[in-house]
């Protein structure tokens, strides 16, 4: 069993994600700590990318942040070597296809595999073209993470048979970001991942209050935040390893209850 899956095997999932090198890369470590020590069961780490084009405002500020800031892919992944120390759930990268080829696919994957890092989502890699990532992935024991969105449709099955480490449900259209409301029928597409897989799944884009989360994590196995956590760290900069922690404790404690 991947390291990933173990995340799940407690009860429902609380994933943060946070953009590596926003404001900086030691700011980042103290966050990622203070999210491990407050229940976060994952952590999706962005590495910083200049065209995130499944990302909204948000996390689009925080890359530029990153990335005028000089954190590179080496650095994030020195990061995740000095995290490892002490820190044991489980990592996944959340990057884009261009950042793993432009540093040679198999030498990425290498480095995730000695450095600790558990799974890797490709948002621009379609379904359809994967393979030239995953075969390397599978040789270096990193779960290339499929994402399933409202649009899927028919293709669900086909995703979720193939799927590993955890499936990732886009609960909206669009881009990432905080919404008010999430109006898509993710009980349906839930509903079809298990007919097909036993693979968790966790839900993510526009989730940011603990109702919202503990209501998506009850359909389904958990809830991903990502928007909602880099609001906080441009708010707090350098200090928002604390609140960051507080959030995440809240956040923790209502998907436990669905």
């Amino acid at each position: 069993m991947s390291n990933i899956r173990a995340a799940f095997e407690n009860g429902k999932a609380f994933i943060p994600f946070i953009t590596c090198g926003d404001p900086d890369l030691e700011t980042t470590a103290k966050v990622v700590r203070a999210a491990a020590e407050n229940g976060a069961d994952l952590i999706e780490l962005g590495i910083p990318f200049s065209d995130p084009t499944a990302e909204g405002p948000v996390i689009q500020g925080a890359n530029i942040r990153a990335l005028a800031g000089g954190v590179t892919t080496d650095k994030v992944f020195e990061l995740v070597k000095e995290l490892r120390k002490d820190v044991k759930i489980p990592f996944v990268f959340m990057t884009y296809a261009n950042v793993v080829y432009s540093y040679d696919a198999e030498r990425f994957m290498a480095r995730c595999c000695e450095t600790g890092v558990d799974g890797i989502i490709l948002p621009d890699l379609p379904f359809e073209e994967k393979e030239e990532f995953a075969a390397v992935a599978k040789q270096y024991g990193v779960d290339l993470i499929s994402l399933i969105a409202p649009t899927s449709e028919n293709r669900i099955a086909m995703i979720a048979k193939e799927a590993e480490g955890f499936i990732y449900i886009v609960s909206s259209l669009g881009v990432t970001g905080v919404r008010s409301e999430i109006t898509t029928n993710i009980g349906d597409i839930v509903k079809v991942v298990r007919d097909n897989t036993n693979v968790p799944c966790a839900v993510g884009f526009g989730i940011s209050k603990p109702e919202q989360a503990q209501a998506l994590a009850a359909l389904s196995d958990g809830a991903i935040v990502g928007s909602a956590i880099i609001r906080i760290l441009e708010k707090y900069g350098k200090d928002a390893a604390p609140y960051v922690g507080e959030y995440v404790k809240e956040m923790k404690e209502a998907v436990s209850k669905a």
